[in-house]
C-alpha cells in the first residue's frame, strides 16, 4: 500500500500543490548551471521549504541514482511522487525540463555569437567549479549518513577506490557492490529485529 502524500510530510502542513511543485522545479532548472542539481534540490526541498526531511531526500537520491536514466530527472519524479503522487511526479519532471529547455534554446542562439570570447569560457569554468563544490557537499552529506557501520564505510571506500583509482567499469562495480551492500543492510536489520 502506498502512503498518501500528506502522511509523508515531515511537518503538519499540507503537501504542496502540483503547480507549486512545477514552479519549484522550474526555479531549480532555470537557476542551476553546470550540474549540481541534486545539491540545489536538497537546499530547496529540505532546507528552505522543508517539504522533505534530509533522510527522506538522501534515500530518494540513492534510489534515483540506482535507476537507469538521468539522475536529476529520476529525482524530480521521486520528489514529485513523494509529495503529490503521480500528478506530482509529472509536475516535477516537466518543471525541471520544460522551462530550462526553452531557455536553453534561446541561449544557444545568443551564445553562438559570443562563443569566441575568452571571458565567456572563463565564466563557464567558474560556474562549473561551483557546481562541482555543490555536488561534493551533497555527496559528503550522503556519505556521512550512509557510513553508519564499518561494513558500510568499507563498501563506500571499496566502491570509490574501484571506480576512481582502478578505473573499473561503473556497471560492474555497482552491480557487485550494490547487492553486497543490500545484503549487509538486510542482515543488520534482521539482527536488530532479533535483539
Amino acid at each position: 500500500m502506498i502512503p498518501t502524500p500528506s502522511s509523508l510530510r515531515p511537518g503538519d502542513a499540507p503537501p504542496p500543490s502540483a503547480f507549486q511543485l512545477f514552479l519549484a522545479f522550474a526555479k531549480i532548472g532555470l537557476t542551476s548551471f553546470g550540474g549540481g542539481l541534486s545539491g540545489w534540490m536538497m537546499r530547496e526541498f529540505v532546507q528552505r521549504r522543508e517539504w522533505l526531511s534530509e533522510a527522506e531526500f538522501l534515500s530518494g537520491l540513492a534510489l534515483a541514482q540506482a535507476f537507469p536514466g538521468v539522475n536529476v530527472i529520476n529525482m524530480s519524479i521521486w520528489v514529485g511522487f513523494r509529495l503529490r503522487g503521480g500528478v506530482g511526479a509529472l509536475a516535477g519532471a516537466l518543471g525541471l525540463v520544460v522551462p530550462a529547455m526553452l531557455l536553453a534554446l534561446a541561449v544557444v542562439g545568443a551564445f553562438s555569437a559570443a562563443a569566441k570570447s575568452d571571458s565567456v569560457h572563463v565564466a563557464l569554468a567558474g560556474v562549473a567549479a561551483a557546481a562541482v563544490g555543490l555536488s561534493l557537499q551533497t555527496g559528503l552529506r550522503a556519505a556521512r549518513r550512509a557510513a553508519q557501520s564499518m561494513a558500510a564505510a568499507a563498501i563506500m571506500a571499496a566502491t570509490f577506490g574501484a571506480i576512481f583509482f582502478l578505473r573499473l567499469p561503473l556497471l560492474w562495480v555497482v552491480g557487485t557492490m550494490a547487492p553486497l551492500s543490500v545484503g549487509l543492510a538486510y542482515l543488520r536489520l534482521r539482527a536488530r529485529e532479533g535483539s
